[in-house]
């Protein structure tokens, strides 16, 4: 029987090493950035074509390679970052384990020029699927330019699952930022399709913050910094009443490096608790500054986890110092006297002698009846209290009875239309004929059947609005603002808008662009009935922009209509009517599939007469 082991070849191992560290053009992105940082690049340029389908071109000042490094630097498992393993625990650069070019030439076609500082002549390297076709001299600039065109060319499973391009144009942006934020000292070029995205100048970290996600930021950040021997802590939260429902922006850094760390996350939503509702989440920028030997960076192909090996201490320290924080700078400011310079002292005026000497002068005021007098002590004219009672409500019954009827003005709650409310009774009729009790302002109970129904009304209403904006035509309604609203959108939801904006003119709005990300809303989806026209805006482009980077496998349409139907549900701040209670229920039954809402959540549940003996047992 021959033998069946056999060694891969190296083209089909870097095909399969990819297949880990290359999942997207932002994985490209974010490898190629690294190894300019490392290469002490001070200005790197980035231009994409096609969200990275077409081309990625990385343009930096760095040390440059030559020409032997230049090809041996797409061999696996080959660097210039470490030497020994001992290397791994003290690491000071991005890279270290010499997989990513070989990955990225294994599943596109390269293009590099590259040349020494102060070399007389560079070198140009073109590699097509791991495949060296040509290597020869050519003069450039000092630094390397690195090509990578048609990603995933050889692998067309990988490629045909590559998503839209405005979904991958978003997970590029998301990756520059965060590559933006951990290199603050470095200047940064985005260009997508001949168009600048980004122009970031070497800034501190709050001014490189702003820069990327716009000046309204800059007045929410409050810093944080504590130094201890275990740690040091760096960077900024924003106040609790500036927390977002969806996208917020949370960064964590350890030695100037990105990570994910759920522990640290919950630390921070823990100091949180109690100052802001529990669908709302803070933004949140925080680097963290450790001894490289107690922490470890190689769990992960794309060294975003990090192991911590003293993690509860420095948990705890993070806890403290964002609670500290908060707790400063949320209270309300005091005045300070003892510390006041003259100029800065409030001006209390004192009372003048004139004033004070006409005041003992001034005449005492008298009463009638002098000293004793008590203006309660006189005898009420009323004698018969219940006989005056009695012609009071005679009275109020006649005048009701010859008034003219009025009818009440039609209620809306997003959309639902109400004629009349002569329906809205203290306990209402259910869709079964059931009484309809309300729980709060957000619940209602109702007895069936089966047992006793709770039914989520917002959850209800979602559902209700879903199925309407999703049959939604061109023609839809919209509903024009007296004066438009402008928003502003950050870099990586623009991309989103291309295909977003039709869909969102489906459903009801008028939205005109103003350039440099600015947007106006002329008009809403009739019936939505909010009062905040641009924040409903925002919180529907940051829910798309939040299931985009999540590799949400439903359509667009899908998600901006469960996106929209959550915006404009109704906010339980209000006891909704009877008769609104009675006329959503009756849309809701009318579903196809009223028992979850847009989100996959439940909408009701059903306590039966055995569920509520275990629970009274």
């Amino acid at each position: 029987m021959s033998d069946v082991i056999r060694l891969l070849p190296d083209s089909v191992a870097n095909q399969i090493a990819a297949g880990e560290v290359i999942q997207r053009p932002a994985s490209v992105v974010k490898e190629l950035v690294e190894n300019a940082v490392d290469a002490g690049a001070t200005e790197i340029s980035i231009i994409i074509k096609d969200a990275g389908r077409t081309l990625i071109q990385v343009v930096d000042n760095g040390c440059g390679m030559s020409a032997t490094d230049a090809r041996l630097a797409f061999e696996r498992h080959s660097t210039s970052k470490i030497r020994n393993a001992d290397d791994l625990f003290s690491l000071r650069t991005m890279g270290f384990r010499g997989e990513a070019l070989a990955s990225i030439c294994a599943v596109s076609q390269v293009d590099l020029r590259t040349m020494r500082r102060g070399a007389p002549c560079g070198t140009r390297l073109l590699i097509n699927g791991s495949r060296v076709e040509s290597q020869e001299p050519e003069a450039c600039v000092a630094g390397s330019n690195m090509m990578v065109r048609n990603l995933f060319y050889n692998v067309p499973a990988r490629r045909k699952f590559l998503k839209k391009d405005s979904v991958e144009m978003a997970n590029i942006l998301h990756e520059f930022e965060r590559l933006a934020l951990v290199n603050p000292s470095v200047e940064l070029t985005l260009v997508h399709n001949d168009m600048t995205l980004h122009r970031l100048p070497p800034a501190p970290m709050r001014r490189r913050i702003v820069d990327l996600f716009g000046k309204s930021l800059d007045s929410q950040l409050i810093p944080v910094e504590t130094d201890t021997d275990m740690v040091r802590l760096s960077g900024f939260i924003v106040r609790p009443e500036h927390c977002r429902k969806r996208g917020a922006l949370q960064y964590l850094f350890v030695n100037g490096r990105n990570m994910r760390h759920p522990y640290f996350h919950k630390a921070i939503m823990q100091c949180y608790d109690g100052l802001i509702p529990a669908d709302e989440q803070p933004n949140y920028f925080i680097d963290f500054n450790v001894d490289p030997q107690t922490i470890d960076v190689n769990i992960h192909p794309t060294k975003n986890e990090i192991k911590f090996e003293q993690e509860q201490g420095i948990r705890q320290i993070l806890y403290a110092a964002v609670k500290e924080t908060i707790g400063r700078y949320n209270s309300a400011p005091q005045i300070d006297f003892a510390t006041l310079n003259d100029e800065d002292r409030p001006e209390i005026p004192a009372p003048s002698l004139q004033y004070e000497a006409t005041r003992r002068n001034a005449p005492a005021q008298t009463f009638p009846g002098g000293d004793a007098y008590n203006p309660f002590a006189a005898q009420s004219s009323v004698r018969n209290w219940e006989e005056l009672y009695r012609n009071f409500e005679a009275d109020r019954a006649a005048a009701l009875a010859s008034a003219p009827v009025e009818r009440s003005t039609p209620s809306t709650l997003n959309g639902l239309d109400f004629a009349d409310d002569e329906a809205s009774t203290t306990v209402a009729t259910g869709t079964e004929g059931g009484a309809i009790l309300p729980v709060g302002n957000r619940y209602v109970a109702l007895a069936d059947s089966r047992g006793l129904r709770i039914v989520d009304l917002r959850r209800a209403h979602q559902a209700v609005l879903f199925s309407r904006f999703m049959s939604a035509d061109h023609s839809a309604a919209g509903q024009r603002l007296l004066f438009p609203e402008t928003v502003r959108l950050e870099p990586s939801e623009l991309p989103l808008m291309d295909e977003l904006e039709p869909r969102l003119a489906a459903m009801g709005f008028d939205l005109a662009p103003l350039g440099d990300g600015d947007w106006a809303i002329n008009a809403v989806p009739a019936g939505t009935d909010s009062k905040n026209p641009a924040g409903m805006f925002l919180e529907i482009i940051r829910e798309v922009a939040a299931d985009s980077r999540g590799d949400s496998a439903s359509p667009l349409a899908e998600r901006a209509a469960a996106a929209m139907a959550v915006a404009a549900s109704f906010r339980p701040d209000r006891r909704m009517t009877d008769a609104e209670i009675q006329s959503l229920l009756a849309d809701l039954m009318s579903l196809s599939l009223p028992g979850f809402s847009p989100k996959g959540k439940p909408v009701f549940t059903v306590i039966s007469e055995s569920d509520l003996s275990k629970l009274l047992s």
